[in-house]
């Protein structure tokens, strides 16, 4: 009814102009600057069946394995199998559990290459993010798999649990826990208070992210909890900043704010 009372302000018509012109080019430049970003929403994508009690969601496909969502029912299981790429996974709902040990959500995981797992599952259900999976490619999965009847455990594999420490202020509202160093590459959970800001950035290399929780816009592009985001190289981020808190997984080079760049 407030709606109904309100009578529109007739503009001048320089000013009508004017004003359709500006937000035709914030609009225009909004388009510019997220040109070649990719960023999966919740309900985008579709699930594929694995095996009985296991489905996937393609996220992105990359040199080095797959970006996907997996989902195990309660008491599904995969074979073992001997990674090709190194694999990093997220409990994000419910729990897996990984011989003896027990992942549940916001717990960290990794394989490098030629490392071998066994059997995977889950009694109750669970939910993960994989990055750097073989899932979706078919010959790679069989390769996997084919190389899981090899003996020998290959390179011994990491995990960084929810519970464990290992935060570090880097601006006020901010943190950061590293997870997993790869040469210049970086893996790491940030963690955003309300009101927690982060500079604009540019990338010289490609930038996956995960939101695990929350929400955070990245300049005017908002991310929400279970959304993926990928920059690649020579893209560029506006300042990123969050309302209401929100805690994110990202993998690339240190962020390398525009103020300190040469």
């Amino acid at each position: 009814m407030i709606c109904e009372g309100l009578a529109p302000i007739p503009l001048p018509a320089a000013d009508a102009a004017g004003l359709r012109s500006r937000l035709l080019q914030r609009v225009g430049g909004s388009a510019r600057r997220h040109a070649g970003l990719i960023t999966v929403r919740a309900g985008d994508g579709s699930w594929r069946t694995v095996i009985a009690g296991v489905r996937s969601k393609l996220l992105h496909e990359g040199a080095h394995g797959a970006s996907v969502l997996i989902e195990l029912a309660a008491g599904a299981t995969l074979p073992v199998h001997r990674h090709q790429h190194l694999e990093e996974g997220i409990v994000l709902r419910g729990a897996l559990q990984l011989g003896e040990l027990n992942l549940l959500p916001g717990d960290y995981h990794v394989s490098p290459p030629g490392s071998r797992h066994g059997r995977i599952s889950s009694r109750s259900g669970g939910l993960a993010y994989l990055r750097g999976s073989s899932l979706g490619n078919t010959r790679a999965a069989l390769g996997e798999l084919l190389g899981g009847l090899l003996p020998g455990a290959g390179p011994a594999a990491h995990t960084v649990l929810a519970a464990d420490g290992g935060w570090e202020t880097i601006a006020d509202g901010v943190e950061r826990k590293i997870l997993w160093r790869a040469g210049d590459i970086v893996s790491r959970f940030f963690r955003l208070a309300p009101g927690g800001r982060l500079p604009a950035h540019a990338h010289d290399c490609e930038e996956e992210c995960m939101m695990l929780s929350g929400d955070a816009y990245f300049g005017d592009l908002l991310l929400q909890a279970g959304e993926f985001h990928l920059a690649p190289r020579g893209s560029e981020h506006g300042e990123i900043s969050s309302e209401h808190g929100a805690l994110a997984f990202v993998r690339g080079h240190e962020l390398v704010p525009w103020a300190t760049r040469a």
